[in-house]
């Protein structure tokens, strides 16, 4: 809620949890964008990959800094990396959309009921075979979109964010999308009470 405060009105997107040869495809779409203000945040999935990422940023003349720095991005500020570990929560709740990382190129993708939880809209990339069925359900239900690639991302958000409307609904979907699949370890466990529960004639 602080970091969404400090930013005001200004657009938000999240590569979360990327994977190798992710980040280099999205920053060039982002570069390539014309929505005014955005701020890409990129939160690799691997933290020994950070310096790694730092360096791409650079190599492209991108004004950015890092959540390890402790300042926030300024006005002036295009990326920031997401340096850090246990926030990736905070940048859900941060973000307009979200690009779950490991669906951009072939590594399955990562849970998007996270994202979900903190009503953030989704965009998913052809490859979420990890996560097959709540893909699905969350495309379903409106709460996630899937793209073909990081161009087709880049084109999605700036759709989304020119349309405050469909952001929103996509938001209140993905809200009720989590609110449903809540609740899976207390269901586990009702189901191994019965089975371990003590019968009759026995």
């Amino acid at each position: 809620a602080g970091w969404r405060q400090a930013f005001g009105r200004r657009p938000v997107w999240l590569l979360a949890s990327s994977r190798e040869g992710e980040e280099a495809l999205i920053l060039d779409a982002f570069a390539a964008m014309r929505v005014a203000d955005l701020l890409l945040v990129l939160v690799p999935r691997h933290p020994q990959r950070f310096a790694e990422v730092a360096e791409l940023v650079a190599a492209r003349g991108l004004a950015f800094c890092r959540r390890s720095a402790g300042a926030l991005p300024g006005s002036t500020t295009q990326v920031w990396l997401g340096d850090s570990m246990g926030e990736m929560a905070a940048y859900y709740a941060l973000a307009n959309v979200a690009l779950i990382g490991g669906s951009l190129l072939p590594f399955g993708g990562q849970n998007l009921i996270e994202a979900a939880a903190c009503g953030c809209p989704v965009l998913l990339g052809p490859h979420s075979f990890n996560f097959a069925q709540a893909s699905e359900d969350a495309i379903a239900c409106g709460a996630a979109r899937r793209v073909g690639d990081a161009a087709e991302a880049a084109a999605a958000v700036s759709e989304l964010l020119a349309d405050g409307s469909r952001l929103a609904a996509m938001s209140d979907a993905a809200r009720c999308f989590s609110q449903a699949h809540r609740g899976a370890t207390a269901r586990t466990l009702a189901l191994i009470e019965g089975v371990m529960a003590p019968r009759k004639g026995y």
